[in-house]
């Protein structure tokens, strides 16, 4: 099920918001620029379906939205207990940073956090299956998947260059809680 948890940047331990529901999550989200839906509708591929197959279920959904965004590519994203390099691949996605572009990512399975520092709060999201979350470009962010993740997603890009992050050398996210399987 997908949370909004808020936040103060200075008490970790006590939301001043915390809600389920997917229409207060999105209006409240709306009201910083930051773009949250559920996509309902299509059958939803097998986790273990390779990427033609994912990006075909969701054709419709990501025609319109990178006609909108003007994206340029999209992609499928498997991260499990067994991809290479897992540590290091958590702690790069743990360390606050930013991006040149829309950071846009659909869940087809699975789900994480998607953290994200604004105005003085901490934005928790807890993304499940058939979220959509898009980040706008310069928002201060991070994204935990726990330390044994298990998901698919789409990521949408308008760059070539595809996922680069500037880090803000921040530890605010090791301040606040994270994400337990």
């Amino acid at each position: 099920m997908s949370e909004l948890s808020i936040y103060d940047d200075s008490t970790p331990g006590h939301p001043v918001l915390r809600t389920t529901d997917a229409t207060e999550i999105a209006s409240v989200l709306g009201a910083k620029g930051i773009r949250f839906e559920r996509w309902e509708g299509p059958q939803i591929p097998p986790r273990d379906a390779d990427e033609a197959t994912v990006l075909a279920a969701y054709r419709p959904f990501l025609d319109q939205l990178m006609g909108e965004t003007g994206a340029g590519s999209a992609d499928v994203l498997r991260i499990t207990p067994a991809t290479p390099g897992l540590p290091a691949l958590r702690e790069k996605f743990l360390s606050e940073h930013t991006h040149s572009e829309d950071e846009v990512r659909f869940f087809v399975h699975g789900g994480g956090h998607f953290v994200i520092h604004l105005d003085g709060r901490v934005y928790d999201i807890h993304c499940t299956q058939s979220d959509l979350i898009s980040v706008p470009e310069g928002i201060r962010h991070w994204f935990d998947a726990g330390p044994e993740p298990d998901m698919v997603t789409l990521r949408i890009f308008t760059h070539k260059e595809g996922w680069v992050a500037h880090y803000t050398g921040s530890d605010i996210a090791r301040q606040f809680p994270s994400f337990a399987n």
